[in-house]
């Protein structure tokens, strides 16, 4: 079995109750576990943004955060976030960063699938452009943050929800100001 082939199985306060197999878990009933959301920048300031694989079971084709992963069990946070980010992205990344430790969410998609993690969320910065992975990602594209916070508040829908309520914690986006409950 490759490293993330199991996700780390969580109780109500986050703590590890088990393992299953990651090609198990994600159906209509999903059980908490662990995962980690990354938002990828580059020297321009710039985020990196993803479209899912058509292939993927839970979000297919919609637009999301740079990556996203589950860390093996035992395997460090910082560790797995580089995995995933070498494996969907090709990318190497430095100033690995936690921004949003206590990020939690349920979602349900059109199709039934349920994401139901606690999902640390991480920033980086790339060291050189991306090399999409087919099987992960069909397209990628480096936006300005406030113009994807505003894009989010237009059309959260065609965006995953765990970019979407990220974003509304994130400064970065500027969502708080659009909403008028923050300062410029």
């Amino acid at each position: 079995m490759n490293v993330g082939d199991q996700v780390v199985l969580l109780d109500e306060e986050g703590r590890a109750i088990g393992t299953a197999p990651k090609a198990t878990v994600h159906d209509t009933d999903t059980a908490l576990h662990l995962a980690f959301s990354c938002h990828v920048m580059n020297d321009d300031g710039d985020v990196l943004v993803t479209r899912r694989a058509l292939s993927k079971v839970a979000w297919p084709g919609v637009w999301t955060n740079s990556f996203c992963g589950h860390p093996a069990p035992g395997e460090a946070m910082e560790d797995a976030v580089r995995r995933r980010a070498a494996y969907e992205l090709g990318l190497e990344l430095d100033d690995v960063e936690l921004r949003l430790p206590d990020f939690r969410y349920r979602a349900v998609d059109a199709s039934g699938i349920v994401e139901n993690e606690i999902c640390p969320v991480f920033f980086a910065r790339a060291r050189h452009e991306p090399v999409p992975n087919p099987l992960e990602v069909v397209d990628v594209r480096w936006v300005d943050p406030l113009s994807l916070g505003s894009a989010l508040s237009a059309a959260p829908w065609a965006f995953s929800p765990w970019l979407e309520l990220q974003s509304e914690q994130l400064p970065l986006f500027g969502r708080d100001v659009l909403a008028g409950t923050g300062t410029p």
